[in-house]
């Protein structure tokens, strides 16, 4: 005599699949797009004068904006093109930042 059914089994795991497959939605895509999204309304709303960092470390004032580069001075009489996506988020200098300026 065989114990268990067949079916059973079978509907067991693609329960289990179905649960795993969720649970890999909401603790990780789910999250990754909203970021990604939020991420691209940012890039949409720069504007000339806008400070920012780029995903290099590199700290600029904007100066210009194309479709897809961004004009970025980096320093006086220094200006790079840098593409929109490489923009990673505002910089807000603060009192350390200001201090180390000063010497």
């Amino acid at each position: 005599m065989q114990g268990g059914d067949p079916m059973g089994s079978i509907i067991g795991a693609v329960l289990w699949m179905v649960i795993l497959i969720a649970i890999f939605y909401f603790l990780l895509y789910r999250p990754q797009q909203q970021q990604r999204k939020k991420h691209q309304e940012f890039i949409n709303s720069l504007k000339k004068g806008d400070k920012v960092i780029t995903s290099g470390g590199i700290i600029g004032e904007i100066k210009g904006i194309g479709e897809k580069v961004v004009l970025l001075k980096v320093a006086e009489g220094t200006i790079i093109k840098v593409l929109k996506t490489a923009i990673s988020a505002p910089w807000e200098e603060k009192e350390e930042d200001k201090k180390e300026k000063e010497g």
